[in-house]
């Protein structure tokens, strides 16, 4: 399939931009970069919002456009009943969420609030997929299963630095040392990491070296090593470091 056989009835101005912003919502969640998903759903709500709008009058928009209340715009569409109710009443309920999440989340936290922006990012990736699966599933008239193969076609793939394997999780990227695999396996992972999954996730065969590498990342402090426990906690410097080195490997790529 082409792409301008997807989506033939939206125009160039509006198709472009959503498969544009759709795919770089998934590249930023697959590479972490959890605040610039978030960012990039306000962009898709817009776009999908005068999709939506111009299918209920029969006539699209030839480019985006943002409504001056978007929550109004939205409840409006509900009173459209000459329309799929997928149309009607679930996208534009969720796109309200959506927009709420690039607007207002991870503003104004108090410190022992905890960040948001990898569960938020999650659900931005989730209802965006669905979205654009059930804009494609409705304008081509088409089933779930083959709307989701043309988001699957229209989705460029990234490969992302860390993948998840059920229980197991692997450094896709080559040439990284030991101290960098073992904190960007860290920084994938929620709250402590054990050691035993580290080594088994690095396959890192000198089990004394491991053990090393990991004090003398506790000794700068990117790392908070507990012995006793046998495991491994991020600190703020090793995010930092992450972050760094995601956006350093990311950007080699992109070149």
């Amino acid at each position: 399939m082409k792409l301008d056989e997807i989506l033939k009835v939206v125009p160039n101005g509006l198709k472009l931009p959503l498969i544009t912003e759709y795919n770089s919502i998934i590249k930023n969640y697959m590479e972490h970069r959890w605040t610039a998903a978030e960012l990039s759903g306000g962009k898709f709500c817009e776009i999908v919002y005068t999709i939506l709008d111009g299918y209920s009058k029969g006539s699209f928009e030839s480019s985006p456009s943002k409504p001056s209340n978007f929550v109004d715009a939205c409840r409006k569409l509900e009173n459209k009943s000459n329309v799929p109710r997928s149309f009607q009443i679930l996208i534009p309920r969720m796109l309200p969420a959506l927009y709420e999440i690039r607007n207002n989340r991870n503003v104004g936290h108090i410190g022992g609030d905890v960040d948001p922006n990898i569960m938020d990012s999650q659900a931005v990736a989730a209802m965006c997929s669905w979205i654009l699966g059930e804009i494609i599933r409705v304008l081509h008239n088409t089933t779930i299963l083959d709307a989701q193969k043309i988001v699957d076609f229209i989705t460029i793939r990234k490969i992302p630095i860390v993948w998840d394997i059920g229980n197991i999780k692997r450094i896709l990227e080559q040439g990284l040392n030991l101290k960098d695999k073992i904190l960007l396996l860290m920084g994938s992972s929620q709250g402590a990491t054990s050691f035993e999954d580290l080594i088994i996730w690095t396959e890192y065969k000198d089990r004394k070296y491991f053990l090393r590498s990991l004090r003398e990342l506790h000794s700068k402090r990117l790392i908070e090593m507990n012995s006793k426990e046998g495991s491994v906690d991020l600190l703020p410097p090793g995010s930092l470091h992450v972050e760094k080195l995601i956006l350093k490997l990311t950007s080699t790529k992109n070149r």
